[in-house]
């Protein structure tokens, strides 16, 4: 039999003691990944706009390659792909987001190491043997390159319909109030937690309404908050494809939404949700309200049944074959009988 495909994934992003619900698209992806046959080493750092810090990471990521045998080098965010140049393996980047749309600071700027971090990104980006992006409209930061556009998947055995009653008994929220789902970190400027604050706000009392944060949660949580609430509100200043979006969807939780990332595509034709003109927080409210005064739930999640996990790890694994010359997962397992793993079992290096 050949050997499975080895591969090592780079990331300056990963579960930490301190942060253990980090990027629970990125952990799903590589159990996935690993559920399909590959095998995937995470090597993964904390950069923290620290050259320093980059310099050592790049010291012991390069000793990798030369302790075990690999296929290629993944690397999820642009800055990541600094640590594996010069190039000694095939190399695989997707990009994400702030890598190339920049960081906003607190008063709702761009930064000088955003703007740094576009130049990285762009720059690595030419050395690749293949790119992904998560959603069409970063393709034109690459118009020179080609970019396979492959979305963070979803786990549809998770993120799935539940009974309402059900989910606010468990959390503990009021059985009498309409609720406003807020997911994210309301520290994090681009996020724009104070503009949803102010829509809820506007809303008319009579509504009985309430914003619900859920941030610092189990990932497991997140879809019990999705199906406990009446309404997703998602108020970000920039995004790739925003994986919360998608996951309400497959709750069958309305959305209401300004104008950011694959959002307007995701929910075009979704009936009960909303893609608002603009970021005004009266307009927010507005959108709100009319999602509220509507009740009952849109039949959503049939419009994300593409971005099932298995579909994707099947889509990742093509270009693997293709940038790699080993062919060894030609006769990988078939997308439709792969089921999810407990992202509890991983482990990293």
């Amino acid at each position: 039999m050949n050997a499975p495909m080895r591969v090592l994934m780079i990331t300056s992003e990963w579960p930490t003691t301190e942060s253990p619900n980090d990027v629970p698209f990125l952990v799903r992806q590589v159990s996935f990944l690993r559920r399909a046959g590959v095998e995937v080493d995470v090597f993964h750092f904390r950069g923290a706009k620290n050259p320093f810090r980059y310099v050592r990471a790049w010291r012991e990521a390069r000793q990798m390659p030369k302790r075990n045998r690999y296929d290629l080098i993944h690397a999820q965010f642009g800055q990541s792909a600094l640590l594996a140049m010069p190039k000694c393996l095939p190399l695989l980047i997707t990009i994400r987001g702030d890598d190339v749309e920049g960081i906003v600071a607190r008063k709702g700027r761009y930064t000088l190491a955003g703007y740094i971090l576009r130049l990285i990104t762009r720059g690595v980006a030419n050395w690749a043997d293949a790119l992904i992006v998560v959603s069409p409209h970063m393709k034109r930061h690459f118009s020179h390159l080609t970019a396979h556009v492959i979305p963070s998947g979803l786990d549809l055995d998770l993120f799935r319909p539940m009974l309402l009653r059900k989910a606010r008994q468990k959390l503990g929220l009021p059985l009498s109030k309409r609720l406003v789902l807020f997911v994210g970190n309301p520290d994090d400027p681009r996020k724009r937690f104070g503009l949803s604050q102010k829509a809820v706000a506007q809303l008319d009392p009579t509504l009985n309404a309430e914003l619900i944060l859920a941030w610092n949660v189990g990932h497991s949580d997140i879809p019990v908050f999705m199906n406990a609430c009446d309404v997703l509100v998602f108020t970000s200043m920039h995004e790739g494809s925003p994986n919360v979006v998608k996951e309400a969807l497959a709750c069958n939780l309305p959305v209401v939404s300004v104008i950011v990332g694959d959002v307007p595509d995701r929910l075009n034709g979704v009936d009960g949700c909303v893609v608002c003109a603009d970021d005004q927080p009266a307009t927010i409210a507005a959108a709100l309200t009319q999602v509220l005064r509507r009740h009952g739930r849109p039949a959503s999640r049939i419009a994300v049944q593409e971005l099932d996990e298995r579909i994707l790890t099947q889509r990742i694994i093509e270009i693997y074959q293709n940038i790699s010359t080993n062919s060894s997962i030609a006769n990988h397992v078939p997308a439709d009988v792969l089921e999810p793993i407990d992202s509890g079992t991983l482990t990293a290096r």
